[in-house]
C-alpha cells in the first residue's frame, strides 16, 4: 500500500527500473505522535520526494565519477606493472647472453649473433669492428642497479637519473611539512 503522497516504501518515484531500492521517504513526526501535519499543498510532498531523488542521483553520479578515476588509475598501474615485468624479463635475458669479460656497471655493451644463433656481448661497436663478423642486434648500457638500458633510450634515462639524483641531494634540505608540498618538483 502506498504511503501518503503516493510514494511507496523502497520504490523510487518514476519507476527506477534497474536501480537499487531507495529507502522510503521519511517525514518528521509531529509532537502529537502522529504524522507531520500537512500545512501546504499536496504537491509539496511530491516536490520533497523529487528533491530526495535528485540528491540520490547526484550522490550516485559523484560516486561514479570517483570510481571512474580509480578505474583509470588501476589501468595505469596495470600498464606500469606490465612494463616493469617486461623490463625485468629483458634484463634477465640480457644477463644470460654469452660474454667473455666481466660486465661492469656504467659501460655500454654491444650484442651480436653468430651464424649458429648464439648471442654474445662485446665491448666493440659495429663501427669499431669496421666490417662486423656477426649480425649486430643492439647496444645496451649496464646500469648500477644491474638493469639494462637500450642505447636509443640512454639519453632519456640518464636525464631521469640526473633529476632523481638532484632531488635526493636536496632531500636533506627540505623542511618538515605536514601539508602536501610539490614546490620544486615541477621545474
Amino acid at each position: 500500500m502506498a504511503e501518503e503522497g503516493g510514494v511507496e516504501p523502497g520504490v523510487e518515484p518514476g519507476g527506477g527500473a534497474g536501480r537499487a531500492p531507495v529507502p522510503p521517504l521519511s517525514l518528521v513526526e509531529s509532537s502529537s505522535g502522529g504524522r507531520a501535519a500537512r500545512v501546504g499543498d499536496p504537491g509539496d510532498l511530491v516536490a520533497l520526494a523529487r528533491q530526495v531523488q535528485q540528491a540520490d542521483d547526484f550522490i550516485r553520479a559523484n560516486a561514479c565519477n570517483k570510481l571512474t578515476i580509480i578505474a583509470e588509475q588501476i589501468r595505469c598501474l596495470q600498464e606500469q606493472a606490465r612494463k616493469v615485468l617486461d623490463e625485468a624479463n629483458r634484463d634477465a635475458d640480457l644477463h644470460h647472453v654469452a660474454c667473455n669479460l666481466v660486465k661492469k656497471p656504467g659501460n655500454i655493451y654491444y650484442m651480436y649473433r653468430r651464424e649458429n644463433g648464439q648471442r654474445y656481448f662485446s665491448i666493440l661497436s659495429p663501427k669499431e669492428w669496421g666490417t662486423s663478423p656477426h649480425e649486430f642486434l643492439g647496444a645496451y648500457k649496464l646500469q648500477h642497479d644491474m638493469s639494462w638500458t637500450p642505447l636509443e633510450d640512454l639519453e632519456r634515462r640518464d636525464a631521469e637519473i640526473n633529476i632523481l639524483e638532484k632531488l635526493l641531494s636536496r632531500q636533506a634540505a627540505l623542511p618538515p611539512c605536514t601539508e602536501p608540498n610539490f614546490q620544486g618538483l615541477t621545474k
